[in-house]
């Protein structure tokens, strides 16, 4: 084990700055916290950069109750109805607070706010920004709110390696490189993963190439439950134009009537479900999917639907277009699915607890239970809020006590070729369409590349991904098995790490009812 004599010691740490990290500290006040990011607040941060909103009940003609159903269906079976509900209810509340922090969602003629419909939601409930803006005027506005916030300590250019752990399994802190390359301890009486999703494992993904689910790797290698990894939201309408990450075409277009066309113009959707354009995000991306594969290509047309108002209605998405010299008001754009979002993650309770004593985790680093198999649009952020305030409420006044010492083993780098390799495998055999050939073919070069640059964390997370998806022989959401292309009886994975360090997969069955 590595000897670290630099170690700093605090109360709590929470290791990630994006929303679900920024929240919470804002939340914990007034009690003292330290905030780890790689990169400065704002930056690098998935959630600065979600176009839709967030999702709420805030209309009249909408309820928490109808939200919650909405949750429920889209999730393919394996949301639970409590987390569903919960979120669907604390929603509003967590929209008003993020209105006291001055972000600026947008509002009607007569003041209300402006809702939009996205796929499968059954009412008008996102909350938006300038269109496309959300994530950036929500990211904006709470690093405005933390810089002036005396009871949180921000450490930037900090990176978690791995967690420490005393000898009788308790979290404390994390084993943190700096960007000079020397390592150091951070010793904490409770430390709160808010470090992202896995969108970087993948060689086309909406998300910042540094999420590469390096929470999922350390909490796993400490012993922590995992669940659902196999479950990784594919966004329909990244924009096509070569670029990595590739921009999004938020789904708040189709919302305002936008149609998925081939290259001849010919809309499509409809020979694929009932709902068409709206059909929920796994139904649309295997649709795109299929087309492309066919050679008809994908293609959103805006024209009728936005035309002239794009430049103001869409800013994001429109300057993205305008990059590739493409005019979505008189053109349609080029789309391709994307990894954008990971529905499994690291097990919680309703109080963001993980499996470890001292460990919590919140947005998508966690799995709660409200995405199930298919994440309803625009639920990611509501969900970070929402369990970020519910850590926060559990911790702001606990009597915690700092634990014993504690070591770690930091993990090897992971060389850019090596990444490469696995980002292009991880998109064409672990994707929208995965079948056993592929997946085992990828495990075994998962195993050779680990032999050969030891167990890096992007390896290692890859392999839960991989795994999880091979076991499970049945197509379900954003999982689909082109050999097991029938849903079969609904069921969770649940892994934790074996005694020799291979991942032990456990299939939970759901009773009718759960």
């Amino acid at each position: 084990m590595d000897d670290h004599p630099v170690t700093t010691t605090r109360d709590i740490l929470i290791v990630g700055g994006g929303l679900a990290g920024l929240f919470l500290a804002l939340k914990l006040a007034p009690r003292r916290c330290t905030v780890i990011a790689l990169a400065p607040l704002g930056q690098a941060a998935a959630s600065a950069w979600a176009q839709g909103g967030l999702a709420a009940a805030l209309s009249p003609e909408d309820e928490p109750s109808l939200h919650a159903i909405d949750t429920v269906a889209a999730g393919a079976g394996i949301v639970d109805p409590v987390v569903a509900r919960l979120i669907a209810e604390d929603g509003p509340h967590r929209v008003r607070d993020l209105l006291a922090l001055g972000v600026p969602f947008d509002r009607t003629a007569d003041g209300e706010l402006a809702l939009s419909l996205e796929a499968a939601h059954s009412r008008a409930r996102v909350a938006r920004v300038a269109g496309d803006l959300a994530g950036k005027a929500i990211m904006e506005a709470l690093t405005y709110a933390v810089a002036a916030s005396s009871h949180i300590e921000v450490i930037e250019g900090v990176k978690a390696l791995a967690l420490l752990q005393d000898a009788n399994g308790r979290i404390a802190g994390v084993l943190a490189q700096e960007k000079s390359g020397g390592h150091f301890q951070i010793r904490a009486a409770e430390t709160i993963l808010c470090a992202g999703g896995s969108g970087g494992l993948y060689a086309i993904t909406t998300n910042p190439k540094s999420s590469q689910a390096d929470a999922l790797a350390m909490a796993y290698r400490a012993g922590a439950l995992i669940a659902d990894p196999e479950f990784v939201q594919f966004h329909p309408t990244a924009i096509d134009i070569g670029r990595d990450p590739a921009p999004l075409a938020t789904e708040a277009l189709r919302g305002e009537g936008a149609h998925l066309v081939d290259r001849t113009g010919r809309a499509f959707m409809a020979d694929y479900h009932k709902l068409g354009d709206l059909a929920p995000r796994d139904e649309v991306a295997r649709a795109i999917h299929a087309e492309r594969e066919a050679g008809r290509g994908a293609f959103l047309d805006c024209r009728k639907a936005i035309g002239a108002h794009f430049p103001e209605h869409f800013p994001t998405v429109f300057d993205a277009c305008l990059s590739a010299s493409i005019d979505p008001r008189i053109a349609p754009i080029p789309v391709a699915p994307a990894m954008h979002y990971h529905m499994g993650g690291v097990v919680t309770d309703l109080w963001a607890r993980t499996s470890l004593e001292g460990l919590s985790a919140c947005g998508e680093s966690a799995s709660t239970g409200a995405h199930g198999a298919n994440r309803l649009a625009s639920n990611s952020l509501l969900e970070a809020v929402v369990f970020a305030e519910r850590a926060a409420r559990r911790l702001k006044d606990a009597t915690l006590t700092q634990p014993g010492e504690a070591t770690a083993i930091a993990p090897p780098d992971m060389n850019e070729l090596t990444m490469v390799e696995l980002r292009k495998r991880m998109h064409s055999q672990v994707g929208v369409v995965r079948e056993a050939r592929g997946l085992t073919t990828t495990l075994d070069w998962i195993d050779a590349a680990t032999q050969n640059v030891g167990p890096a964390r992007a390896l290692l997370s890859a392999r839960l991904i991989t795994a999880g998806a091979l076991a499970r022989e049945e197509s379900r959401g954003g999982h689909y098995r082109s050999d097991f292309p029938e849903t079969r009886a609904p069921h969770r994975t649940f892994i934790r790490r074996g005694e020799d360090g291979a991942p032990l997969i456990q299939h939970s069955a759901i009773a009718d009812g759960d």
